[in-house]
């Protein structure tokens, strides 16, 4: 779908950039587990897809795997939580700071081309236990 990244050329990337193609990422993944999950009413289907792509939601996932990120993943998720972009007002602060974090590393993951490690965080996010 894309040619793969090297860290040096995703480091020339801003964390809001690497938030925004995760945040595409994210929301397509999050949409087909909710259509395999079963036939629904596409207002139920979106209501559980929001559960999920919610900031509060985004930002608990990352909070708690936080300390089993890699250094490099950590300070991704880090740059994109830090970056300076303005909240929805519906949105607690925090969690919208860490949602984004969540979402640049996801970027960073499917730009660099690491299925397996984004898929793990998808997972992770979707409740899926992998063991």
């Amino acid at each position: 779908m894309h040619d793969n990244l090297d860290e040096k050329a995703l480091g020339e990337y801003s964390p809001l950039m690497l938030a925004y193609i995760g945040d595409a990422v994210f929301e397509l993944a999050v949409r087909t587990h909710v259509i395999m999950s079963g036939r629904r009413r596409i207002r139920d289907i979106h209501h559980d897809t929001v559960e999920v792509v919610k900031a509060q939601s985004q930002a608990r996932v990352i909070r708690h795997l936080f300390n089993d990120l890699t250094e490099d993943e950590q300070d991704i998720v880090k740059r994109g939580r830090n970056a300076k972009s303005t909240p929805p007002r519906n949105v607690d602060l925090g969690d919208y700071k860490m949602s984004t974090g969540f979402e640049a590393l996801l970027g960073f993951l499917y730009l660099k081309g690491d299925e397996e490690r984004l898929i793990y965080f998808i997972n992770q996010a979707l409740g899926i236990d992998e063991s």
